[in-house]
């Protein structure tokens, strides 16, 4: 289900004729024209902002939601008037877990103009709410909630219905190309997830792809596109190691999963190119020979890996073997978030203060926003443990059906 914010009817958008419903749910709030900071944003005319003068009307509650894994993804506008903040600052939070703060120039940084998550959704509801730290009015453009595999990014035991995984960087790497699942041709139990794209890192690697095709790839319970493995970062004679860095917050629990492919023709044996995994300097995957692992070449292989972040840089590194040359396919890091008790009243979803009855926020979709689609079968869980390689197959037939009805949306 995707929501345009502000918009008074539903809108289909260029090139994958997406569907946008018209905006319902929100508690507060007044819609506008929006200016759109960055070419990742869908192109939406219009959002909803919250005023710091409504109060605690700051969210949106979607009630009837069926129970179950959902990527949700929340872009962020300007308000289209110079009379009107041109950056506003504020915090989001889901089910009453805060999960993300807005920086100040986040609008000049395309993977800040979004925040997503994969949250649980178990009593059959979903609330976002918009907290202003002072500095304008929070203005959504869109809110995208899109049921995954209900064992979606299993990492370990710190997984479950308790955890919130808040995607704080993804990448493919080698084609230099950002693109959706979507555009991949991605399965949609995958959801839709954005990668950016680069040709290589700031001191290390050289870019590299191939158009032979990838087994292993779309396969529960992450089903990822074959083409994020048909490019690569790969290191040289000169820099045989490969190195990236990125801000994160200290103090908290990181979960890195490593996407690998052997897609250089020149290697065709197990032995030929071996290096280690290192997390802030600590070996996380030792001797990686990725034809060993997955049992020959194009073929995916994924490593997932935790890390508790002691300062505020976390730094990969992929250092190689004598006479090996590193290679990466793609990056996910995710922070884990303990989710906080669900308390409605200091969301601000029913205060007797700007309320004359809770009974006015019970708002639902209609039946027909929810496409019925058929979830791949719940197995119990399963211990991967730390080396994680995906190689079971879905089996259509091993599948159930999990939408469910909506009452009508309450005019």
């Amino acid at each position: 289900m995707r929501i345009s914010c502000g918009a008074r009817d539903d809108i289909t958008t260029k090139p994958t004729n997406t569907l946008w419903y018209r905006d319902f749910g929100y508690t507060g709030g007044k819609f506008a024209n929006a200016t759109v900071p960055s070419f990742i944003e869908p192109p939406l005319k219009t959002l909803r902002y919250f005023p710091l003068s409504d109060g605690l009307q700051n969210c949106y509650k979607i009630n009837n939601v069926p129970r179950g894994h959902y990527q949700v993804r929340l872009f962020f506008a300007l308000i289209a008037d110079p009379s009107f903040d041109s950056e506003p600052t504020y915090d989001i939070s889901i089910d009453g877990t805060q999960i993300y703060s807005l920086k100040s120039g986040w609008s000049n940084i395309d993977e800040q103009s979004f925040v997503e998550a994969y949250v649980f959704v178990t009593d059959r509801s979903f609330t976002t709410c918009f907290h202003s730290t002072g500095h304008g009015d929070p203005s959504i453009l869109s809110i995208e909630i899109l049921q995954t595999d209900d064992n979606a990014y299993y990492f370990g035991p710190l997984w479950g219905k308790g955890t919130v995984l808040r995607t704080a960087k993804r990448m493919t790497c080698g084609s230099g190309k950002s693109a959706f699942d979507e555009d991949y041709g991605g399965n949609h139990w995958g959801g839709d997830r954005f990668w950016l794209g680069v040709s290589s890192f700031p001191d290390s690697g050289q870019p590299t792809s191939t158009e032979h095709n990838i087994s292993q790839t779309s396969i529960s319970p992450n089903f990822y596109p074959e083409n994020l493995y048909q490019s690569a970062i790969i290191g040289d004679d000169e820099q045989p190691d490969l190195s990236f860095q990125m801000e994160v917050d200290p103090n908290k629990k990181y979960s890195v999963w490593f996407h690998l492919s052997e897609i250089d023709s020149k290697i065709t044996g197990e032995g030929q190119r071996v290096f280690d995994i290192l997390l802030n300097g600590d070996i996380a995957f030792e001797n990686v020979d990725i034809i060993r692992k997955a049992g020959g070449s194009y073929a995916a292989l994924v490593l997932n890996s935790t890390v508790e972040a002691s300062g505020r840089i976390l730094t990969i590194t992929f250092r190689t073997k004598p006479g090996s040359h590193a290679i990466i396919n793609a990056i996910e890091v995710f922070e884990v978030i303990v989710a906080e008790s669900r308390t409605l009243a200091k969301e601000g979803i029913c205060n007797a203060g700007h309320m004359t009855s809770c009974s006015n926020l019970v708002l639902t979709y209609r039946p027909w926003s929810l496409v019925a689609r058929e979830a791949p079968y719940a197995k119990s869980r399963t211990q991967f443990g730390r080396d994680v390689q995906m190689t079971k197959h879905y089996r259509p037939h091993e599948a159930r059906n999990n939408a469910e009805s909506g009452s009508n949306l309450l005019s």
